[in-house]
């Protein structure tokens, strides 16, 4: 048995032992049920609860629609703040045979009384109870007629991200309330990539001493957001222990949950109530001024106003700390679902309203304990199912439980607080999230939960400014942040050690000058002191600096600092300054252009599409001037060697021919044109390889880098070698480590033939530096990588976040780009470019629209020809056949006779055409 049913057994026991009265296990008189009620009396929740409940007792027995036969009895004990007296008064109104109880007040008696109501089958109905594990399964018999603090703890989540802080500082009391509210803070705050960053409980019962010494610790802190949540009791002292320690001025945020809230409500600033109070005390606002709070959202509705009418004439308008607030609402509308679920049970089971004894509860011999007045209540099952599916609609709301057991649409309205007083400046609810309007009017819209419609009014902070809070500070021990740089022995212009006159600091450098320019940025001071990592004989291992920030050795890391995969699961870096993707570099040398260097320029198929296209071009200026033109007529050799001397004599404009068909002039005129644009490319081409560095290694891109087996070099204290290590598999005993300029240079010119490298593999702007000095190597192939230098920071380190809008505003304003022009663009007589020779030669791809054009005009000009010569050819035979029967054709001696009637689709018909195209009179 555990110690809590140890306690549970003893506190029942010492209960029954000063109970007296016995009872019987009759049924009850149907006419007058007992409802139980349990709180502080003496509290702000509890007055206002008290007579919200009498008054909720009240009108259900005036009301006829309801338990019509049945009164209601109200059987009220006080709780004094005390779990131990919540459980000896519970099982005190236990033994008058109760339906259900109102309560408990806190959320520690819910704990303890819950075990009872377990047993006993009598259901608790709590109006203040809001720690969120009471939802749990193992309560079956507790139910909250408020809002659980899992929802609070939400809202309070997406205000902490609305402004965009990262850390919060939790401040609560320490028991079950206080703790498991702050829990579920800690979790709706992960969802968001926040976090609480330090957690301060106190005892309920802490004096101001203990306080302050708890506010001075959270003051040590970085963060300056304080979520406060304690009890309504207690919780104006923590704030006048605040102020006196200038805790409440500019640069605080304080986020209250809802029992500031019920503390302001019940003295007088009624806000949403319909009053202010004229006797409300100021001095309350002077310590909350600028402070953010939730309060539960109950819809304005005219049965809430004539409750507080009602409310505020029982009273008598007095600010005795006795007016209403909103868990006066929950408590009023609780009395009402535990009678509407008395009704329907009533309506519904007709044997009315009995208990029966437990048999493990019996009297020992010997004992003064009288167990058997404990009763099982025999409907209890039934009336909880009943309250469960209660659906009515009160001055809090519709009241309706949802399938987890809480009330739905939960929702809390947002309160800044101001001099003058209280001001709503938004509401929160789990159906849209932040915004100004009202949650009965977005429950009719479709939901939205994006982070554009989010919105909230201006808060008006602690100072009295409406200035966005950045949340934090640095931490009150007056020590600057430490700065890791790596002291290098080669690539200075990046970093190196040494004074910079421009930040009196004993390091400079391209990256130092970058973070100097992003701190002056920032809106507030941020000391720093750089510590030198390394002797700067040889290069610092980078992945060692980025674990000392880890470690909090470091408080940051400034340098040429790769951002990749590794590094970014132990530290935050900043928005990337430069680019700086890893490229393979290699040497280069003049390529002898050799015998056949003029055939370069093209390739073999573009050579042989050239040639065929002479040819096919001979042979269409043949056939369009056979007929007309001397110069192509004759022997049958001199035809042929006139048709090629023509088409070839036109790669260089020395054709002597004349052309005398119109159809045979323009396809010249097109053909001239194409060979205008192919000897021009073959001039430029030439030149370029004739004249160009030619590249000679066996690496030319990162495939050829893997397949091979030279060694590689690669900067050593950078990623490269772990990179080439694990991610593109290359042994380790194929790298080399180098460290300076001058053993880049001596590695790659002894080759590994020499005991050199083939390749070497670095980011992109240490190559370039490289190549500024060494004429002779090559960038070869692609950038392989994508990744970019940054500051490296302490996780969730604020900075982080604020260096990279700075990183931003230096670039958009040009800065950034000034400061590398300084360091890293000097005059550079070495081209980068990769002048691989294939990238020079021209193919026919580059040429095939061209030869297209020209291929097509030559057989659009053949078809006309061939057409014109049949028209003239069908004239002919019309006019021949009119004037001799049998005249031989012009040029023939026996040409047969042509009938008008023969078709020209014959064999015949077609030899004399052909016939017909070698005269000249058509």
């Amino acid at each position: 048995m555990g110690r809590s049913s140890l306690l549970l057994l003893f506190l029942i026991s010492v209960s029954l032992a000063i109970i007296t009265r016995s009872q019987t296990s009759n049924p009850q008189n149907i006419t007058s049920i007992n409802i139980g009620a349990l709180y502080t009396y003496n509290s702000i929740i509890g007055r206002a609860a008290r007579l919200a409940i009498e008054l909720a007792v009240e009108d259900v027995n005036s009301d006829r629609t309801i338990l019509p036969d049945t009164k209601l009895n109200l059987i009220s004990r006080d709780t004094n703040c005390s779990a131990f007296l919540a459980t000896i008064e519970a099982l005190q109104v236990l033994e008058k045979n109760v339906v259900a109880i109102i309560g408990p007040q806190s959320s520690g008696g819910s704990h303890i009384l819950s075990h009872v109501a377990n047993s006993l089958q009598v259901p608790l109905v709590s109006f203040s109870a809001t720690d969120p594990t009471l939802s749990s399964l193992e309560f079956p018999y507790f139910l909250r007629a408020t809002q659980s603090d899992q929802y609070q703890m939400r809202a309070i989540a997406d205000i902490v991200d609305f402004f965009q802080w990262r850390e919060v500082t939790a401040i609560y009391v320490d028991d079950d309330y206080g703790r498991n509210g702050i829990a579920a803070l800690g979790d709706e705050l992960a969802l968001r990539r926040a976090k609480i960053s330090y957690k301060v409980g106190f005892a309920q019962a802490m004096d101001q001493t203990d306080i302050t010494d708890l506010l001075l610790r959270v003051n040590l802190m970085e963060s300056r957001v304080y979520v406060l949540h304690v009890n309504p009791d207690s919780g104006l002292t923590v704030f006048s222990v605040a102020q006196k320690l200038r805790m409440t001025g500019p640069g605080y945020v304080w986020i209250v949950t809802d029992w500031l809230a019920a503390v302001l409500d019940s003295n007088g600033f009624g806000l949403g109530y319909g009053y202010r109070s004229v006797d409300a005390d100021p001095k309350v606002l002077n310590l909350i001024q600028g402070s953010i709070l939730l309060r539960g959202h109950t819809p304005d509705s005219d049965l809430k106003k004539k409750f507080a009418s009602r409310w505020r004439n029982k009273t008598g308008n007095t600010a005795t700390g006795s007016n209403l607030n909103a868990y006066g609402l929950y408590a009023y509308d609780s009395v009402w679902l535990v009678a509407h679920a008395i009704d329907q049970y009533l309506k519904t089971n007709g044997n009315g309203i009995n208990f029966s004894t437990d048999p493990r509860l019996h009297d020992v011999n010997g004992s003064a304990l009288n167990l058997a007045i404990l009763k099982i209540f025999y409907g209890g099952e039934g009336v909880l199912q009943n309250l469960l599916s209660t659906n009515f609609t009160g001055v809090t709301g519709q009241f309706q439980f949802g399938a987890n057991r809480d009330l739905i649409r939960p929702a809390y309205d947002i309160i800044n607080v101001v001099s003058t007083g209280p001001r709503l400046i938004g509401y929160w609810s789990n159906y849209s999230g932040l915004s100004v309007v009202s949650p009965e009017i977005l429950y009719e819209k479709p939901q939205n939960l994006s982070g554009q419609s989010r919105r909230l009014y201006d808060v008006i902070w602690p100072g009295g400014t409406t200035k966005q809070r950045r949340g934090w500070v640095f931490p009150n021990n007056g020590q600057p942040l430490r700065i890791g740089v790596p002291n290098k022995a080669s690539f200075k212009q990046f970093v190196s050690s040494g004074s910079n006159s421009k930040s009196n600091s004993n390091v400079s450098g391209f990256c130092i000058d970058v973070f100097n320019a992003a701190i002056k940025l920032l809106p507030y001071p941020v000391p720093c002191s750089f510590v030198l990592i390394g002797s700067g004989t040889d290069n610092p291992n980078y992945d060692h600096i980025i674990n000392m920030v880890a470690q909090n050795e470091l408080d940051a890391a400034v340098g040429d600092i790769a951002i990749v995969k590794n590094r970014t699961r132990i530290v935050d870096f900043t928005q990337p300054y430069v680019e700086a993707g890893l490229v393979i570099v290699a040497p280069v040398k003049h390529d002898s252009s050799g015998a056949w260097a003029f055939l370069k320029p093209f390739t073999l198929q573009m050579w042989c599409v050239i040639v065929v296209f002479f040819l096919f071009f001979g042979v269409v200026i043949w056939i369009l001037e056979y007929r007309f033109n001397d110069h192509f007529r004759g022997p049958s050799r001199k035809q042929v060697s006139t048709m090629f001397w023509f088409s070839f004599s036109t790669m260089f404009f020395a054709h002597r021919q004349d052309i005398v068909s119109g159809l045979g002039r323009f396809v010249l005129i097109v053909w001239l044109f194409v060979v205008l644009i192919v000897t021009s490319s073959y001039t430029a081409s030439l030149t370029s390889i004739l004249t160009v560095q030619q590249l000679s290694f066996g690496i030319k891109g990162l495939d050829s880098l893997i397949a091979s087996r030279d060694p590689i070099g690669y900067q050593v204290g950078k990623f490269t070698k772990n990179y080439l290590i694990e991610e593109l598999n290359i042994p380790e005993s194929r790298l080399v480590p180098l460290t300076t300029i001058e053993e880049y240079a001596d590695a790659l010119t002894r080759g590994p033939q020499g005991g050199g490298v083939a390749a070497i593999v670095d980011e992109s702007p240490s190559i370039k530096i490289f190549l500024k000095s060494y004429c002779n190597f090559r960038i070869v192939g692609q950038e392989f990588t994508r990744e970019g230098w940054g500051f490296a920071f302490q996780r969730d380190s604020p900075l982080a976040v604020d260096l990279s809008t700075a990183i931003l505003t230096l670039s958009e304003s040009g800065e950034l780009q000034r400061i590398h022009d300084q360091w890293l663009n000097s005059h550079d007589g070495c081209s980068s470019e990769d002048t691989d020779i294939e990238s020079i030669r021209l193919s026919i791809s580059s040429f095939w629209g061209l030869f297209l054009l020209c291929g097509g005009v030559c057989f659009s000009a053949l078809i006309i020809y061939f057409i014109k010569i049949c028209v003239q050819f069908k004239k002919y035979n019309n006019r021949t056949s009119h004037t001799r029967e049998n005249e031989a054709l012009p040029g023939e001696k026996t040409l047969p006779c042509v009938n008008q009637t023969r078709r020209l689709t014959s064999l015949s018909s077609l030899k004399d055409l052909i016939k017909f195209m070698g005269t000249k009179e058509a």
